[in-house]
């Protein structure tokens, strides 16, 4: 493969780098690891810290943010994507709170009022006692009972037997078991119920509550159809704790938090503002709706989180609470790709190994591989993705192809060949897509076309292709000639690229576009257009159509411009690349700035040439076929940004002043 400006060098994990890593060994070169292992012969060999805190990567403002917070006692609200540690760092919050007695919760029956049980706190292993105290007093008294009831049953019928009256001596045993059944003993109606049991916790209590009802969160009273007759249950045994009473003294986590209804919020809450929450039925039709506990301690450190999307949906009080009286943290979806850094990555696998408890560990050219599969999904060469969710996946299904072939250890092959069977079902979809499509391509890779552009595209997470994009400027017919009209399902920021380009063409061209209607089409976009990446290929095809000068067929483009005519950065350079490559073109135009976001894979480095570009006049130079037409438009384009050069003042670039 060949650039312009930098040479491109192998890497030991089979990518494309941008930046060299060779140690010179004499006349040849061999590719330098990712790390220096040392005596590591596998990820075994890596310590894995015994708190979760220290387990969570890349993200050390946070965790420092974290520690004060537990320290103090404050509520936390995480923002950050999916899969970036937000539920891994509450758990680790939970470990580091400051030690507190921990407490269990007894529930009484209240002699006065039923329907007003009685609640007590004792400290934790405590409850279970005094449940199993009352309780055995109870099995003696129903244990006399049913002596008793034996006897006086046995007496009867014998008696019954001797006097020749069985049949009466029946009925009469029948009717002292059932009254028997239905005496119980006033000890064991008064037994308390074990609420909350915290006798084998060596940490602060974790409450994941995403999702839960809000029953399961605030607690709840079972229904009772049997309420009289002596066969109903007593009100306190039908009392049921809350997430948010079993999170006494510990961590309540709710991820989504936008996602729950206003009210349970509400309640939540005035749970956090009162540290206390008096149980009762959730159910308006239920027997348990006139069941109503004392309050019940519910003293939890609030860790809410999601996306950004979420806060529309927060309750705007529970917020405020949150952003005064704790912190909000924003979590960062990759970290700079230092040394430490890897080294942090090595650690992550060799957690994921421990944890997974089913998978071999990783040897030195694996782990390699991992840290450059990191640096892809990044989607910058000079950072390592934090999304180790999704990255665990990797870990766990190259674990699972070298116990497929009998390996004692997951080498580098494994991991690329784990690649296909990580995907995401959005990844899958996005590839049968793709394949369906080259089956009727209307890509062409030699020759020149006048107005077609081969344009690059994502669909899905990382799957790039080649999307044709076609101009033809007709004269118009109408007065109200000049428009550009785009089609291909385009969203709102690709029609207003297009409407962009219409600035670059008269200012490049030269020419009246009033005179002419440009129909501009996105071939084979079934599922629609967005962005404004396509705005390069857009610009290329019109100029081309107008001018008459044809495409070379053998580029691939891709690049936003802005209306000065600047190629600026866009996202999935990579897959953009790959999928150039898979369509036989010879070169790919690029915006300079994502030259160091370039990581593609081995076998595309001798495929294609990757061009880099800053201007519109540099895209227009390298993929118009050479003649008079192009020499001339080129020499004017160079002229016209030469002369808007000199208009800005270099005070003004090198000096900026504010007012």
């Amino acid at each position: 493969m060949k650039f312009e400006e930098q040479e491109s060098i192998e890497d030991s994990t089979n990518e494309v780098i941008l930046e060299p890593e060779v140690v010179e060994t004499g006349e040849s070169e061999e590719t330098k690891p990712m790390l220096d292992y040392n005596n590591i012969k596998s990820s075994q060999d890596i310590e894995v810290p015994p708190l979760l805190i220290d387990q969570v990567i890349g993200h050390e403002e946070s965790i420092e943010t974290i520690k004060k917070a537990a320290k103090q006692r404050r509520n936390v609200l995480l923002i950050g994507d999916p899969g970036v540690g937000k539920s891994m760092l509450a758990k680790g919050m939970a470990q580091i709170l400051p030690h507190e007695t921990l407490q269990d919760i007894l529930v009484y029956p209240n002699i006065e009022d039923n329907n007003h049980p009685l609640v007590r706190s004792v400290p934790a292993g405590e409850g279970k006692k005094i449940v199993r105290a009352t309780k055995g007093s109870a099995k003696g008294h129903e244990e006399r009972k049913t002596i008793i009831t034996m006897f006086a049953i046995g007496g009867i019928l014998v008696i019954g037997f001797m006097y020749g009256r069985l049949l009466e001596s029946i009925i009469a045993a029948a009717l002292i078991l059932l009254i028997s059944i239905q005496i119980k003993p006033k000890s064991n109606n008064m037994s308390p119920k074990l609420l909350v049991n915290n006798e084998e916790s060596r940490f602060a209590p974790f409450m994941d509550a995403t999702g839960a009802h809000a029953g399961a969160l605030l607690g709840d009273v079972r229904h009772d159809p049997y309420q009289s007759g002596g066969l109903g249950t007593p009100a306190h045994e039908r009392v049921e704790a809350g997430m948010i009473h079993k999170a006494n003294k510990g961590v309540l986590y709710i991820d989504e938090i936008g996602t729950m209804s206003m009210k349970t919020q509400q309640e939540l809450l005035s749970a956090m503002q009162e540290k206390q929450y008096a149980i009762t039925g959730q159910s308006e039709n239920s027997s348990g709706a006139m069941v109503r506990s004392q309050a019940v301690p519910c003293d939890f450190v609030l860790v809410a989180s999601g996306n950004l999307q979420v806060l529309e949906g927060m309750h705007i009080a529970m917020r405020s609470r949150i952003r005064g009286y704790g912190y909000e943290v924003f979590m960062k979806d990759y970290m700079d790709d230092t040394t430490e850094n890897r080294e942090k990555l090595v650690q992550f696998v060799a957690q994921e190994v421990k944890n997974d408890g089913r998978i071999p560990h990783f040897a030195p050219d694996a782990l390699d591989e991992i840290i450059m599969e990191a640096k892809r999904r990044s989607g910058k060469q000079d950072a390592l993705t934090l999304r180790l969710r999704d990255l665990g996946g990797l870990v766990r299904s190259a674990g699972d192809v070298a116990i497929e072939k009998g390996a004692e250890i997951v080498t580098a092959e494994h991991v690329v060949e784990a690649k296909r069977f990580a995907r995401t079902l959005e990844q899958q979809i996005a590839d049968r897509s793709i394949m369906q499509r080259k089956d009727y391509s209307m890509v062409s890779a030699e020759g020149g076309r006048i107005g077609l552009v081969n344009g690059l595209a994502v669909i899905g997470d990382r799957s790039g292709i080649v999307s044709p994009i076609a101009a033809e400027a007709a004269p118009t017919q109408s007065k109200s000639g000049g428009q550009i009209i785009a089609t291909g399902k385009l969203g709102e920021i690709a029609q207003e690229s297009v409407q962009n380009v219409s600035a670059l063409i008269k200012k490049y061209t030269n020419k009246d576009i009033s005179n002419y209607d440009i129909h501009v089409q996105f071939i084979q976009t079934y599922d629609g257009v967005e962005g404004d990446s396509a705005s390069v290929s857009i610009a290329t095809a019109v100029i081309s159509a107008i001018e008459e000068i044809p495409i070379d067929q053998t580029v691939a483009l891709t690049g936003s411009l802005n209306v000065r005519g600047d190629v600026m950065p866009i996202g999935g350079a990579t897959a953009k690349i790959e999928a150039a490559a898979e369509a036989g073109m010879k070169k790919v135009l690029i915006p300079k700035s994502n030259l160091k976001d370039v990581m593609i894979e081995k076998k595309y480095e001798d495929m294609i040439e990757i061009i880099p570009t800053e201007t519109l006049s540099d895209v227009l130079e390298n993929i118009l076929i050479s003649g008079s037409s192009k020499d001339k438009l080129i020499e004017k384009m160079k002229n016209i940004g030469s002369k808007v050069a000199e208009k800005v003042p270099q005070t003004s670039i090198n000096n900026p002043t504010t007012n």
